[in-house]
């Protein structure tokens, strides 16, 4: 495929090629130049050859600019140019045949003498120039470049090396030199023309002005001469090979599920690549973007993989954004007073400022009232910034008109990009409500008028939580993680361990959602792990972990590791970790519970554990706290959530109570009934902690109060099913010699019962926020009549539900159905 451009005044006629770019990690060892030597093998059978841009080897740039650094304050650098030389002596020792080493080494020797000598004069004058600087930075690419084209010659008889400063133009601006690009192209086309057939080997970063001495293209400046070679050439593609598979959806270091992008436009990568995504950088894309060359970026250590495209156009797509960028670590200042209000021409004046100061500023925010401008620059500008404002604006600054200066610092920057967005109502909501469930504080925002970003300033601490929440939230197709920190690992605690391991799979695949235990701690030791213990062997490793266990550090802990989507589940039955609830809310961490003392002690506290969590933006649930796995809790707010009205409660809701009443019938006697279900495991150790109906009251109390009415422990009316001589008992054993000597007391109630065709029933009521826990006769009309084992059992009357009452009716006792209560509220938690 041919093309014609004019070159002054004459037609030039090329063909279209590649240019492919290799960074510094795929140059920066033996194995990385043989996975780039087999690249060029795949690219390189085409009549018309590529133009190959390489980096300095990694790490060799920093370790120029340490030398010359160093040089500068007077001390040594033999020792380090001595490490430079070795690296790239045993490059060739590795891949040039012994035959053809001695040239090799006498170029590169050639240069490292020529960079001795120019370190040697720093040294001399203690002095390092924007010129010197950019000539030593220089010999990172020119040894590189001048290695790798002598090693490819091998393969490719064709290869040439390029010194790129011969051919682009820039002015003397050194550090971040200026292109004149309309003698660039036409130098790089004339350079191409009369090498044709040639396979060039191009140095990245470099140029040179007029007077021929070396200037630097800046940060990304590889990137940049590939992209003016594609431009000046018309080429059919740049690839920028490198250490990553194409641009990611996030920063991969902190949001493990981050996956590559197969395409971006070209105003998609810019803003992705502004806000901190670190494969390419913005400027060196717009020679590509002027002649619309698409600009694929690929993994030297992955080849295979397709990488991203960036080109003027995409496929359609259903998402609404396309990724999320991010910058660590920002400061901003906060400019404000009335004498900006309608103050023509003050934001001319601050930004030309900060411009002439050469003061990046990131970000800028004005408010609609003009009142103040909020803008973000990097740290190292911040205390500049301030000083060089305070100059220029002194006498607004004496006369009140503007407020001091006012500086925030370790902050960050979330954007999230895409063209998607302009078309796309509620982003702006999900971005916001992702942040404010994860208790994200937004301390500034700018989105432009394009829709192409909305970019947000939030604590530095917050961003990796921020991340993962909000990529969780856009890219629905992933599952949502779920981190959960589990206090108690007893039979119910073991038991959701279980459940949970058995239903990973289902999970992802049904409900989008991967749960992660990334903390335990039982009485004696606990175990944190971000990534998640691993529920095959979390016995072992808890047991064999360093750290003993204290409550107040495991909250403490969890708080610390910042999670997104953090879930603090009590399997216990202890009053201590209800003291941490209010404060575990307030660091926006939900809270799944089957203890129930903190929701039946007094009123007040019940109702702080609500407003509290509500206030945060985070779920409290406790389902388990009334009916094990029973869905009661959650029942009674869908009923009153949906508008109907509860007329009358009536459950029976103790699985010991309802296992002795069931089978108290016929000729068995109230002590050997009792007796057995103490032996099936059924009451606790002293029965009477039981039959006493405090438990059942807690249940009742808690179902009072999430109907609406603020009732205390003791406006419970509680019926003894005990007679006075078995509740003054001393011990067990004279606990049941009193009960076996009231047989006659419980056979006469179970007589009674029988002969009005009825049975006993221990039965809680609440109607017209009078709540009771009595001993009851019910009839075959009952629904609580037919009940067997240990069921527990509840009725809802409502208006909706008047004649024929909801019921629920199930086990309301057991570790199997209690751990799956907890673990229906767990994946609940945080469900739209």
């Amino acid at each position: 495929m041919s093309a014609f451009l004019l070159q002054r005044g004459r037609r030039f006629c090329y063909t279209v090629m590649k240019i492919l770019k290799f960074g510094g990690t795929s140059v920066g060892s033996v194995e990385s130049i043989r996975t780039l030597l087999h690249i060029l093998k795949d690219e390189a059978n085409v009549p018309q050859k590529p133009v190959v841009v390489l980096s300095a080897m990694s790490g060799v740039t920093n370790l120029l600019i340490a030398m010359a650094e160093e040089a500068a304050k007077g001390n040594e650098f033999t020792a380090q140019l001595a490490e430079l030389e070795r690296r790239h002596f045993d490059v060739v020792k590795s891949l040039l045949s012994v035959q053809h080493q001695n040239p090799a080494f006498t170029r590169l020797k050639i240069h490292f003498n020529q960079l001795e000598e120019l370190l040697q004069g720093v040294l001399t004058l203690r002095e390092l120039t924007p010129k010197t600087r950019d000539l030593v930075l220089s010999y990172g690419e020119r040894c590189s470049t001048l290695m790798i084209s002598k090693i490819a010659a091998q393969h490719f008889p064709e290869a040439l090396f390029v010194d790129a400063s011969e051919l682009i133009k820039t002015d003397s601006s050194f550090g971040q030199a200026k292109v004149n690009t309309e003698l660039t192209e036409i130098l790089i086309r004339s350079f191409y023309a009369a090498n044709t057939g040639k396979m060039l080997f191009v140095t990245g970063f470099i140029a040179g002005n007029e007077d021929g001495q070396i200037t630097t293209l800046g940060r990304g400046g590889s990137d940049y001469t590939a992209a003016l070679f594609g431009s000046a050439l018309h080429a059919s593609e740049i690839q920028i090979w490198t250490d990553v598979n194409g641009m990611m959806t996030a920063d991969p270091r902190m949001v493990k599920k981050a996956f590559s992008l197969e395409e971006l436009t070209y105003t998609e990568a810019m803003e992705l690549s502004y806000f901190g995504a670190k494969v390419i950088y913005p400027p060196t894309m717009i020679p590509a973007f002027l002649k619309k060359i698409p600009i694929i970026i690929k993994n030297t250590f992955e080849p295979q993989f397709s990488g991203t495209v960036i080109q003027h156009h995409c496929k359609p797509s259903n998402l609404p954004i396309k990724g999320i960028s991010s910058i660590n670590n920002i400061s901003i200042l906060n400019v404000e007073g009335s004498g900006m209000v309608g103050k023509s021409g003050f934001s001319g004046r601050l930004f030309s400022l900060l411009a002439r100061e050469q003061i990046n500023v990131i970000l800028i925010t004005q408010s609609s009232s003009e009142h103040s401008i909020t803008f973000a620059v990097q740290p190292d500008d911040t205390e500049r910034a301030r000083r060089v404002i305070e100059i220029e604006f002194e006498l607004e600054l004496l006369a009140r008109k503007l407020e001091p200066i006012v500086i925030e610092q370790n902050l960050a920057i979330l954007a999230v990009v895409g063209e998607n967005m302009k078309e796309t109502p509620g982003v702006s909501g999900k971005l916001f409500y992702s942040l404010g469930r994860n208790g994200v504080n937004v301390r500034a925002i700018a989105q432009g008028s394009s829709e192409y970003n909305i970019s947000i300033i939030i604590s530095k601490n917050d961003l990796s939580k921020a991340l993962n929440a909000v990529h969780d939230a856009f890219f629905i197709q992933l599952t949502k993680t779920l981190y959960a920190f589990c206090l108690g690992t007893g039979n119910i605690g073991k038991t959701l361990f279980r459940q949970l391991n058995a239903h990973t799979t289902f999970l992802k695949e049904n409900n989008g959602i991967q749960v992660k235990i990334a903390g335990i701690s039982n009485t004696r030791k606990m175990l944190f792990d971000a990534d998640g213990i691993s529920l095959n062997n979390w016995e072992n490793e808890l047991q064999q972990s360093d750290e003993n266990a204290d409550l107040e550090m495991f909250i403490a802990r969890m708080q610390s590791m910042n999670l997104p989507n953090c879930v603090f589940i009590d399997n216990t039955a202890s009053q201590k970790p209800i003291e941490f609830y209010e404060e575990i809310f307030k660091s926006t961490i939900s809270i799944v519970t089957c203890n129930k003392l903190g929701n039946s002690a007094d009123y007040n506290q019940y109702k702080t554990f609500r407003d509290t969590a509500r206030q945060h933006g985070v779920d409290f649930f406790y389902e388990t706290n009334v009916g094990a796995g029973l869905p009661i809790i959650r029942t009674l707010k869908d009923l009153m959530n949906s508008g109907d009205r509860i007329q009358r409660i009536e459950a029976i809701l103790s699985g010991t109570i309802s296992f002795i009443f069931n089978n108290f019938k016929g000729d068995a006697n109230f002590h050997d009934i009792v007796k057995l279900a103490q032996e099936k495991g059924y009451t606790e150790p002293d029965p009477r902690d039981d039959l006493r109906g405090t438990d059942f009251m807690r249940k009742v109390l808690i179902l009072a109060r999430d109907s609406g009415y603020a009732l205390e422990v003791n406006d419970i009316k509680i019926e003894n099913i005990l007679p006075r001589a078995c509740l003054d008992a001393t011990t067990v054993d004279d606990f049941y010699a009193a009960l076996k000597a009231e047989d006659a007391y419980f056979a006469n109630l179970k007589d009674q019962a029988e002969k009005q065709g009825k049975v006993l029933r221990y039965i809680g009521k609440l109607e017209n926020g009078q709540a009771s826990i009595s001993l009851q006769m019910v009839d075959e009309s009952h629904p609580f009549y037919i009940l067997s084992g240990s069921d527990n059992i509840i009725s809802f009357t409502t208006d909706r539900y008047k004649e024929r009452p909801l019921v629920v009716k199930g086990p309301g006792a057991g570790a199997e159905v209690t751990a799956a209560g907890v673990f229906a509220d767990l994946i609940n938690v945080g469900a739209d």
